[in-house]
């Protein structure tokens, strides 16, 4: 039990590196002269993410749950998406944010991933949503925290496009590109 626990942290204090540089990030939007959109949801946000690795801790101690054989799949496909969120994160630079940070009339970054679908980052969240749990075969975490990223996300994607449609170049920059599909442009 005590490499899943390793591993765990290891993700957590990941995701708290992350947050480091999302403040550093929104610090300098905003002395840009950004702001940030939906900060009305964005509790939700954190509380649904930690309410993720709480319930995921819990179910694995619980339930006694461990690694098996099978767990090398939902465990590349986790390795993969952190490829994707480095990928995501390198690509978006100063501009990549946990909360919806708005730059009025900023060109916005349509390469890397970003250049096959809108929002990249949070296929790869779902990903991870699904994939952590999948490892330790913590399904009931899976399944709840999937829905709720899922109802999260409706609110959240619906107040960032609107707020970059309205503000930058969004619109004609993403134009013909699917929202959580890839699909190749030239």
């Amino acid at each position: 039990m005590n490499y899943i626990l390793f591993f765990l942290t290891i993700v957590m204090i990941q995701r708290l590196v992350e947050l480091k540089i999302a403040n550093r990030n929104a610090k300098w939007i905003k002395g840009q002269g950004g702001y940030e959109v939906g900060r009305e949801h964005y509790k939700y946000i954190v509380g649904i993410h930690l309410l993720f690795f709480i319930s995921l801790l819990t179910e694995i101690y619980v339930m006694k749950l461990s690694l098996s054989l099978w767990s090398l799949v939902p465990l590349f496909v986790f390795l993969l998406a952190q490829i994707g969120r480095v990928w995501a994160l390198a690509s978006l630079g100063k501009y990549w944010n946990t909360r919806i940070m708005i730059l009025p009339g900023a060109k916005v970054v349509a390469k890397g991933p970003y250049r096959y679908m809108k929002h990249p980052n949070y296929v790869i969240v779902a990903t991870e949503i699904v994939a952590l749990p999948l490892m330790f075969q913590a399904y009931l975490t899976a399944i709840i925290f999937t829905f709720l990223n899922a109802i999260i996300l409706t609110v959240r994607v619906r107040a960032e496009e609107e707020a970059l449609e309205a503000l930058t170049n969004y619109k004609e920059a993403f134009s013909g590109r699917n929202r959580f599909f890839p699909r190749y442009e030239d």
